[in-house]
Formats: C-alpha cells, sequence, structure tokens
C-alpha cells in the first residue's frame, strides 16, 4: 500500500506542476475526479488493470471513455496509468492533486468525525470555529464513527483535537492507570 501511495503522490505531483505550467488547476481536478470515479469501480480497474490485456488495448479502453470528456494532459496521465496497470491508482491520485490544489489556494482541509450524523447546522458551526483557529478557507469532511460515543474528533493537517466520549474516558483511564503506579 505504502508503494502505491508514493507512486500515488509522484504521479499527482507532476500532474500538479503540468496543469501549472498551462494554468489549468481546475481543468486537471475536474478530469482526474472524473477518471477516479471510474477507475474506483472495481470492475473497471480490474479490466483495465489486467496484465493479460496488451498495453494499446488497454489506452484504448482509457481513451473510448474519456475522450472528449477530459482534456488532453489528463487523458494522458489516464493512459500512462492503463499502460502501467496503475490505473487503479487514480483515485489516490486524483485525492493527492486536490490536497496540493488546495495548499495552493490556501484552503486547509479538515475532517470531523461524531458518533451520529452531523446537522447542516453543527457543520457549519465547526467550519466555522476551524476557520476562526487557523484563520484560512476551511474544506471540512464529515465522518461517522458511533465508537466514539458522543462529541467529536477534528483533524486538521497532523493535528488532532479530541473531543469525544471516548477520548475522554481513554485519557481517564490512563491517568488512573498512571496513578495508580
Amino acid at each position: 500500500m505504502a508503494r502505491s501511495g508514493t507512486a500515488a503522490r509522484r504521479y499527482a505531483e507532476a500532474a500538479f506542476e503540468l496543469a501549472g505550467r498551462d494554468d489549468a488547476y481546475d481543468t486537471w481536478a475536474e478530469g482526474l475526479a472524473l477518471m477516479a470515479g471510474v477507475a474506483a469501480d472495481s470492475t473497471a480497474s480490474r479490466a483495465i488493470d489486467n496484465p493479460a490485456t496488451p498495453h494499446g488495448v488497454r489506452e484504448a479502453a482509457v481513451a473510448t471513455l474519456f475522450e472528449g470528456r477530459v482534456a488532453s494532459g489528463t487523458l494522458n496521465l489516464g493512459r500512462l496509468l492503463a499502460r502501467r496497470g496503475r490505473f487503479e491508482d487514480l483515485p489516490a491520485v486524483a485525492a493527492e492533486f486536490s490536497r496540493l490544489l488546495n495548499r495552493r489556494n490556501g484552503v486547509v482541509e479538515a475532517v470531523v468525525t461524531s458518533a451520529a450524523p452531523l446537522t447542516a447546522t453543527e457543520a457549519d458551526a465547526v467550519g466555522a470555529r476551524i476557520r476562526t483557529m487557523t484563520g484560512s478557507v476551511v474544506s471540512l469532511r464529515s465522518e461517522v464513527d458511533p465508537r466514539l460515543i458522543g462529541g467529536i474528533t477534528i483533524k486538521v493537517g497532523d493535528e488532532l483535537h479530541d473531543a469525544s466520549v471516548r477520548g475522554r474516558l481513554e485519557r481517564l483511564r490512563e491517568q488512573l492507570v498512571a496513578d495508580s503506579r
């Protein structure tokens, strides 16, 4: 998995550099998102990445799927990934490209995890609080993890803010164990 993540990062960085050369960041992001949606389907990615399929057939399949729907540079990247049997990496490439674009645009990515789905009002309040803390525009993604019991965790970059019931119970347990020694 680490090998795939490293490759995805390298492909995304190269694509980002090409997008910068042509000042076409949004075009690349849209094209990568479209191709990543297809590549996320395991049947499609297995068919395109099948090592028994000749490289030319793989590339032709990608061209048939995306020609006229994505920019030529994005299409070339899709063909390259298909040729190398890495078409399934496209979702990770698209995610990394999006991260690079957000960083370029000064957008902070945050993930809020709660025990139950957040309402739109709650998500807006969390986003506003993070915006106040960071002084940046926030791209907020919500996740649900019932194991939190209650409360939320917020991950902004490498920082994790844990205000969950589960986190509080774990900290209390650690304190009791440390005090009993």
